[in-house]
């Protein structure tokens, strides 16, 4: 009875938290780290939980069933993007991220930072309004407007200078996002940082994650952006096939 105890409240904690690490699972049950991590792998054998290259745990598919239209990324999404996001940041020398949609905000699931001195440190684990951040705003324009509109029933949840104002503005950028394929971020998630992200699909053609190129604003003009949405873009479409 007691394993059956820690294995649901385990499973509790996952749905609630979407992400835990073994010395987690150590303190809320207050027990070793040894039965922590016998309680997850036994969770991963049985599908209620994924571990990712970091060695964090994710709800698992059987999980993400049972949570229906709750449900979250491919459990195979990190590692088959990661080698993407390093190609794609060794090409372009800038950092890459791949992040979801969680309700409206954008969760930072990878990333992989650029290699010249001057560069934005990648944020895995961070959530972000989504309509601040250009993979958020490429997973919104992805949305029916009826879906889109839900998410947004007291208007957009937070007032950033550079961000749109009111969801009529969002409205209006998503058009201009379907229409170029790519969505632009330009200081609304974080000052001094540019970015332009796009949607990664799979086979079926539903938007499941985006791919984000990030970069100091001093060297990430428009017209720089736009030429970083092509190596983007092929990136989003070689994950998708992998997927």
């Amino acid at each position: 009875m007691s394993a059956a105890g820690n294995a649901l409240r385990v499973v509790r904690l996952l749905h609630e938290l979407d992400e835990l690490r073994v010395m987690d699972v150590a303190d809320r049950l207050g027990v070793a780290r040894s039965t922590a991590h016998r309680v997850l792998a036994m969770l991963v054998f049985e599908g209620f939980a994924v571990q990712d290259r970091h060695k964090v745990y994710r709800p698992g598919p059987a999980l993400r069933a049972i949570r229906g239209s709750q449900a979250g990324p491919p459990p195979d999404l990190i590692t088959i993007a990661h080698p993407h996001l390093q190609r794609l940041a060794d090409a372009v020398r800038e950092t890459t991220h791949l992040m979801v949609l969680e309700g409206n905000g954008s969760r930072f699931l990878d990333g992989v930072e650029g290699s010249q001195a001057l560069r934005v440190s990648y944020r895995t684990g961070t959530l972000l309004p989504a309509h601040v951040t250009s993979g958020g705003k490429a997973l919104l324009a992805a949305l029916p407007a009826d879906r889109l509109r839900a998410l947004y029933p007291n208007g957009l949840p937070e007032d950033r200078a550079k961000a749109p104002k009111d969801f009529e503005s969002l409205m209006k950028e998503l058009v201009s996002v379907r229409r170029h394929g790519y969505a632009l971020n330009f200081q609304e998630s974080e000052r001094g940082v540019h970015a332009v992200g796009a949607c990664v699909r799979d086979r079926t053609g539903a938007a499941v994650a985006a791919v984000v190129v990030a970069a100091p604003s001093v060297r990430s003009t428009r017209a720089r952006l736009a030429e970083l949405s092509q190596p983007l873009l092929a990136t989003t479409r070689d994950i998708g096939q992998g997927l």
